[in-house]
């Protein structure tokens, strides 16, 4: 590997990097100095299409660009044909840069580095707007419409819960002893569906066209690196994709700011989300629509329960009490949620 990248030393040592859920990292000490190989793994089992080399060669070339406009990103270095992927075997690797930072939770975000994060989603949002063509080009006028992106449809969740829930519950087969994290499955389970069932009515209407906006498609902490105060690098761009800003906003804000006992810091939203407006020109209208459209997401997503019974991937368990209790307290505190985003 690094034979292609005769500029970077000979190598001294190699150690993984332990965090990230979808990828493999390591840092690669040489005689030149450190830098990140990310592993780009296959995850066409999660209806995921990141990890192929043309998507990879776009994420490689929005981070060039965007780097250009002096958003803190890390791009990958070029080999000496002048290419950013390379390919071994079935594996996808590239070789970036190594950054010193640290990861800050939004517990440890005052309220002005609140604003800041706003703001740089928003510069990140507005960047890519400006070095990302439209997808699919200009709608045809003599054509049909295009559809919206649809909203969960509580009809596939009930089915989706029922499954789960025999899954927690040792059925089906299921061998695996059962444990504390079984017991707040079930718990969450029946109490979604319970949910659900009062506010089946509630689902957001299809839009009327296709999103159009890039989105960076993972913000939250652990793919924001800090050294001190500010902000030096925005990290895994796998999922870049169309998607509409507004909801990565809130999505990010739902990551940053969930307390362990799942509440969102709403004062810290409130600044946040003001930034972002303010960097982007979004709206309060666009923003109430986006967190309606998170709000009935999230009460329809069981990811972490889907790759703990369905993958057997429990990689992503710690997350699952303060996610699942998140969507509770949001439904109960829904107007005061809105309101810290709009105001």
């Amino acid at each position: 590997m690094l034979r292609r990248y005769p500029e970077v030393g000979e190598p001294l040592a190699c150690e993984p990097v332990t965090k990230g859920l979808l990828n493999h990292g390591y840092r690669v000490s040489t005689t030149r100095g450190a830098f990140f190989l990310k592993h780009h793994l296959d995850k066409r089992h999660l209806d995921d299409t990141s990890g192929e080399p043309a998507a990879i060669v776009r994420q490689h070339r929005a981070t060039q660009r965007l780097q250009s406009l002096g958003v803190p990103v890390v791009p990958p270095l070029s080999d000496t044909r002048g290419d950013t992927v390379t390919v071994i075997g079935e594996g996808c690797y590239a070789l970036h840069p190594w950054v010193d930072g640290l990861h800050r939770a939004g517990a440890e975000l005052t309220l002005a580095q609140s604003r800041r994060l706003g703001t740089l989603l928003g510069t990140v949002h507005t960047g890519l707007e400006q070095v990302m063509a439209p997808r699919d080009g200009p709608p045809d006028p003599d054509g049909p419409p295009r559809p919206g992106h649809h909203s969960p449809d509580p009809a596939d969740t009930f089915a989706l819960i029922d499954d789960l829930l025999a899954a927690a519950r040792g059925e089906g087969g299921r061998n695996a002893p059962r444990d504390a994290f079984d017991e707040l499955a079930v718990h969450r389970l029946v109490e979604r569906r319970a949910l659900l069932e009062q506010h089946a009515h509630r689902r957001p209407p299809t839009p009327d066209g296709p999103a159009t906006g890039w989105v960076h498609g993972d913000f939250h902490p652990l793919n924001l690196l800090y050294r001190g105060a500010h902000p030096v690098a925005i990290v895994d761009w796998d999922r870049l994709d169309v998607q509409p800003r507004a909801e990565e906003a809130v999505r990010a804000a739902a990551i940053f700011f969930v307390r362990p006992a799942g509440r969102l810091d709403l004062a810290k939203v409130r600044a946040y989300a003001r930034a972002y407006r303010r960097a982007t020109g979004a709206g309060r209208a666009e923003l109430a629509a986006a967190v309606h459209r998170v709000w009935w997401e999230r009460l329809n997503d069981f990811w972490i329960l889907r790759w703990r019974y369905r993958l057997d991937d429990r990689r992503a368990d710690p997350q699952f009490p303060a996610v699942s209790a998140l969507v509770v307290w949001w439904t109960d505190a829904y107007e005061e949620v809105r309101a810290a985003f709009t105001e």
